[in-house]
């Protein structure tokens, strides 16, 4: 059995993406397809006294309209990196796991690559490693797919032996538009999350906030919040 998810790489991602990556064998991030700007790819949402704070990476884009994720380069010129970890402290700094967690993670903005995918996916590994998550990772830019949207993926599932492909439920319509998979005989399943509720400071719960939200404020509980929300239809 080997349970394959392939999800482009987003900048520090909310619970439901470790969700998915929990959920399987191997976890491939795409880096080799278009860049979308002001996309999850440069950009997350974290709760602040305010209400949703926005973290965005900026990048260099003129001249560079049809780059893909593996080659767009964060533009450094505004200190995005002190900017996002002064507003991650303002919102967290009086979390219960604030203190557990920020000297470690809080350097990592200042990736000295210049890269976007190297940013997000360092950030990525880390909170894998964080939450406990084992399941295996790699760049689609360090593999051999193919073709494009669900041929890709079914390329990638194929040179990785996949049993099945497990896809999140946005990608269902042009999934459902490709017989890539069942030609290579792979069964495509969906996963779908139900977001757990959990203690936030500032007033109501609100979710889909980043991943680091649940870890300031639950630590070590995290990951079997995490798996609560879990479940994968056929």
């Amino acid at each position: 059995m080997m349970r394959v998810a392939i999800m482009q790489p987003t900048y520090l991602p909310w619970c439901g993406y470790f969700g998915l990556m929990q959920a399987v064998d191997v976890f491939v991030l795409l880096d080799s397809v278009q860049f979308a700007r002001r996309s999850w790819q440069q950009r997350n949402q974290i709760k602040a006294a305010n209400g949703v704070q926005w973290l965005s990476v900026p990048v260099l884009s003129k001249g560079k309209r049809d780059q893909l994720i593996s080659e767009v380069e964060v533009d450094r010129t505004g200190n995005f990196a002190l900017a996002h970890r002064k507003t991650i402290e303002m919102s967290y700094a009086k979390t219960p796991f604030f203190k557990a967690y920020a000297d470690d993670l809080l350097p990592l903005l200042d990736n000295p690559s210049p890269r976007l995918s190297d940013l997000t996916i360092s950030l990525i590994l880390w909170l894998k490693s964080q939450l406990g998550i084992t399941t295996q990772v790699l760049r689609s830019s360090e593999l051999g797919g193919s073709g494009a949207k669900g041929e890709l993926l079914a390329s990638l599932c194929r040179e990785l032996g996949a049993s099945s492909y497990i896809s999140p439920p946005g990608s269902k319509d042009y999934l459902d538009e490709t017989d890539a998979f069942e030609k290579i005989g792979v069964p495509v399943k969906y996963y779908e999350f139900k977001h757990p509720v959990y203690p936030q400071p500032f007033g109501d719960f609100m979710p889909y906030m980043s991943t680091i939200d649940m870890l300031f404020n639950c630590g070590e509980r995290s990951l079997s919040l995490i798996e609560s929300g879990i479940e994968v239809k056929p």
